[in-house]
């Protein structure tokens, strides 16, 4: 909103002009949502206090030591939620149509999160959302903003390490199932490594920020210089707004993690982790990054992929695991790690996984 309020008065007062750059914006957006975190989270808090209380927000597939948890309060990705949001719509274009996009995205993967959540707390032996029902609900939100973006869908392809002149096929209509799997693996994924104090959010804040690298670097042109073009990526105009809202969602994090680290004062909750996953994923999409964003999103595959294999052990090769606990993070834990070294250590992969994305910009 500050673009529209602040930058027609540019003639008037010089200093609004520099409201037109997006990279004052990001700037803007991360340190307006880490605040908005920081002076509402103990109220925030506070509130889910009094709102879960009696309620046990420890999942039962988690180690022992898991249960002093218990009374922690969960839905704490309310508080990311109201600072991206307050921050992305005050920092962004309110003409750009990927942020509206990305945002509807995030709010709705919310919301849904926030319904199983609610059945969990609010209803007594409820196991939340079912499954199927929550994997309809995706699949309708996911079709909304395929169609809202239907005349604008890129259905072309892009690698990791190569060229785009090299490696550019249209898979036409295949694109957007496949769009629907990067976008609900995604989600799905950081709902599953949020088991530990301060484990997914971590990696959020990486990814977040090397999204906006790449949305920044996909929507920019410096002075007449085509910044994807040198870097052989694909140019979609407009997608720097797209590097606000991932400065309000790294800022955002930041602020959660103040509360979130261990020992957690709050938890992250299904409306928090998928919305996170959702968004994130969204924007890989619309920046094509598809197949980067595994890379860029490594841990959380890995810990997608424990889940898969030890079920699929368990229920194919008569009842044997291959993880003493699954997702990945639980085995660790049951191998006599401590919380906060595996919390660490996973977030330095991360961090790694983020380097080695970083370099395709240049390595193509």
């Amino acid at each position: 909103m500050l673009y529209w309020l602040l930058f027609p008065l540019r003639d008037e007062l010089g200093v609004f002009n520099v409201i037109r750059y997006p990279s004052f914006r990001i700037i803007g957006a991360a340190m307006t949502s880490l605040l908005i975190c920081l002076i509402f989270g103990k109220k925030i808090i506070a509130w889910l206090k009094v709102w879960q209380h009696g309620v046990s927000n420890v999942r039962e597939d988690t180690p022992e030591q898991h249960k002093k948890k218990s009374g922690t309060p969960s839905m704490g990705g309310i508080m990311i939620l109201l600072a991206l949001t307050a921050s992305t719509l005050l920092w962004a274009d309110p003409m750009n149509h990927f942020m509206w996009t990305t945002m509807a995205m995030t709010l709705g993967f919310g919301g849904i999160g926030f319904i199983d959540d609610y059945l969990k707390k609010k209803m007594k032996n409820s196991k939340g959302l079912a499954g199927k029902k929550k994997l309809v609900l995706q699949i309708l939100l996911l079709s909304a903003g395929a169609f809202f973006l239907r005349h604008e869908i890129d259905t072309h392809l892009s690698l990791p390490f190569v060229a785009l002149e090299k490696f550019n096929p249209d898979i036409g209509l295949w694109y957007v199932p496949f769009a629907f799997i990067v976008v609900m693996g995604t989600s799905h994924g950081v709902n599953l490594t949020d088991g530990l104090d301060g484990l997914a959010i971590g990696p959020s804040i990486v990814s977040a920020a090397v999204f906006g690298v790449l949305a920044y670097a996909a929507g920019s042109v410096l002075h007449d210089f085509n910044l994807a073009g040198y870097l052989k990526i694909p140019h979609i105009e407009g997608t720097n707004e797209l590097a606000v809202y991932c400065a309000a969602l790294a800022g955002a994090g930041m602020g959660f993690l103040w509360f979130n680290a261990y020992p957690a004062e709050v938890f992250m909750g299904d409306v928090g982790a998928l919305a996170i996953g959702g968004g994130l994923g969204t924007v890989a999409v619309l920046t094509k990054n598809e197949f980067l964003s595994a890379i860029i999103h490594g841990l959380f595959l890995a810990e997608t992929l424990s889940v898969m294999l030890q079920v699929g052990s368990y229920k194919w090769r008569n009842k044997k695991r291959i993880f003493k606990m699954a997702p990945l993070h639980h085995h660790f834990e049951l191998s006599g790690w401590a919380e906060q070294k595996v919390v660490v250590r996973f977030w330095l992969v991360s961090i790694m996984f983020a380097m080695v994305a970083l370099s395709t910009l240049k390595l193509r």
